[in-house]
């Protein structure tokens, strides 16, 4: 199975057409239609429904799409390491991101290291810790920044400074939101939307076996999905405190929980991992910035040595 081929494979899936594939390939469609069927016949099955009009994944296109996601992405992210080699004036760092203010300090490290190696780029992959720890045991990420304590069999890690605080997001015409903080009898049968992740990992560490008494209305991995379905009235919100615009000009307002509930954030990356020079760079300077006094991280403006 050529890396070359996959591509191709890529392109007739997103365009769901051979014609329009070949052109944006720039080779024959004839010839595209050659490689493609030596690829079905390669993996002993067909790939596509085939119509008069378009081709549509099948579910073994559907499964290989998945592997070749994964696959091509590894391909260009060995591609980007091996091309850093020769310039240590920039290159790719590919972080998976948990949500949370507090990326504010990744942000900051990375427009300092940006001053010293211009063309460093980052890509930023968003998700919950079992989506970004997959994506960092696959290598398909170089770090990954989580909102529970680490695998220490695993991974090596850095602490985030500063902690999350849990609270409500809830429509200013709700009548607790002029409440100063929540308690478990106020949020007690409200349809609440939460992260899976929080059910198992947080929750319990707040309201213990009560977790299972919460009425979960529904799920969401990103906070800012859950406050669209909280302003058409549909529930309320569990979530970190500033993910979500609370200003006074919102519809929206937060309210902490009591007793009080905070989750820390790591920096993580797995142990024996062998990066490539910029990111050996990178995590150099997270290590020396992180190692501030935390009065410090309040200046990012600071140099480091």
């Amino acid at each position: 199975m050529e890396i070359r081929v996959l591509r191709y494979f890529m392109e007739i899936a997103r365009e769901e057409n051979m014609t329009k594939a070949a052109e944006q390939l720039h080779i024959s469609q004839p010839a595209l239609s050659k490689e493609i069927k030596k690829l079905e016949e390669e993996l002993g099955h067909p790939l596509f429904i085939r119509t008069n009009k378009n081709m549509r994944l099948n579910d073994e296109g559907i499964l290989l799409k998945k592997r070749a996601r994964d696959i091509l992405e590894m391909v260009d992210k060995t591609t980007e390491e091996f091309n850093s080699l020769d310039s240590i004036t920039g290159g790719e760092i590919r972080i998976g991101c948990a949500e949370s203010i507090q990326i504010k300090y990744l942000a900051r490290t990375i427009k300092l290291f940006k001053e010293k190696y211009p063309n460093f780029i980052f890509h930023i992959f968003s998700g919950d810790t079992e989506a970004v720890a997959e994506r960092l045991d696959h290598g398909l990420l170089d770090l990954a920044v989580i909102v529970e304590p680490p695998n220490l069999s695993k991974y090596n890690y850095l602490p985030v400074p500063e902690s999350d605080k849990w609270g409500v997001v809830m429509r200013r015409d709700s009548h607790l939101a002029k409440k100063s903080e929540l308690t478990f009898d106020d949020i007690y049968g409200l349809p609440l939307f939460v992260s899976e992740q929080s059910i198992k990992a947080d929750f319990p560490r707040w309201c213990g076996e009560n977790t299972e008494k919460l009425n979960i209305a529904g799920t969401f991995n990103l906070a800012f999905n859950g406050s669209v379905f909280v302003r058409e009235g549909l529930g309320y919100l569990l979530t970190f405190e500033n993910l979500v615009n609370t200003s006074e000009e919102s519809e929206l307002c937060f309210c902490p929980i009591v007793p009080l509930l905070k989750t820390k954030m790591y920096i993580i990356w797995k142990k024996y991992q062998i990066f490539s020079p910029i990111v050996e760079l990178f995590l150099k300077k997270l290590k020396e910035y992180f190692s501030y006094p935390l009065n410090d991280y309040n200046n990012p403006s600071k140099e480091m040595g």
